[in-house]
């Protein structure tokens, strides 16, 4: 986990400097890759709506908050206090992250003269796919905490939440609202939060693995 930490937030400076000072091979693919994916969007109005409710609704961000908000609760009832602490403060800490950026760097969306969907504040980065990728990961290691050693479903939702942070990020560019390195770029800060929350846990984790939770509080505090 450390080194995941150290590699996804490495990747996600390197390509917050290159957006910064726009260099040209960069913006080059960016443009390319959302005029084709414009040009298709156009060409099929009808996977078009498709996308378009899987990123107004089903991936929106604020869906996305209401399941780690979910979780939390559910945390917090199990008297699993810590844990869904952590959960809320490293979705708030994400959201904090992300609108700094945003208002930092200041980059402009792409801009059609007939756009298919539309979107606020500024392009970089893409907050949701780095909303998705925060929740989805806080979710699959809460879940790993509790059941991933004797549940068969583990899985199938470790599956679906690959494929909603790569699907969130496939619908921003279709959509024409976002450029392709504002979505990586939210999916490495994303797994940057995820990875530090859980670093920070563990090396917090109360000494003899006790947690102030409840039943469930020695495991939450293993090394894993």
């Amino acid at each position: 986990m450390r080194t995941s930490a150290l590699v996804s937030g490495v990747l996600a400076l390197i390509l917050l400097v290159l957006v910064a000072v726009g260099w040209p091979p960069l913006l080059s693919f960016d443009r390319s890759v959302a005029e084709a994916l414009h040009r298709s969007a156009l060409a099929h109005p009808g996977f078009t709506h498709v996308n378009r409710v899987l990123s107004d609704w089903v991936w929106d961000p604020w869906t996305m908050r209401a399941l780690a908000a979910v979780t939390a609760g559910v945390l917090w009832w199990r008297r699993e206090r810590r844990t869904a602490l952590w959960v809320v403060g490293a979705s708030l800490l994400a959201v904090g992250l992300q609108q700094a950026l945003k208002a930092l760097v200041g980059r402009e969306r792409p801009q059609w003269t007939d756009p298919v969907d539309s979107a606020d504040y500024s392009a970089f980065p893409s907050g949701h796919a780095m909303t998705a990728t925060v929740t989805c990961g806080l979710l699959l290691w809460v879940l790993a905490l509790h059941w991933r050693e004797e549940w068969r479903g583990w899985g199938t939702l470790a599956g679906a939440a690959v494929v909603s942070v790569l699907g969130v990020g496939w619908t921003r560019v279709y959509l024409g609202v976002h450029w392709p390195s504002d979505v990586v770029e939210g999916w490495l800060l994303g797994w940057f939060c995820v990875a530090v929350a859980v670093l920070t846990y563990r090396r917090t984790a109360p000494r003899g693995g006790s947690d102030d939770a409840g039943s469930d509080g020695s495991r939450m505090g293993e090394e894993r």
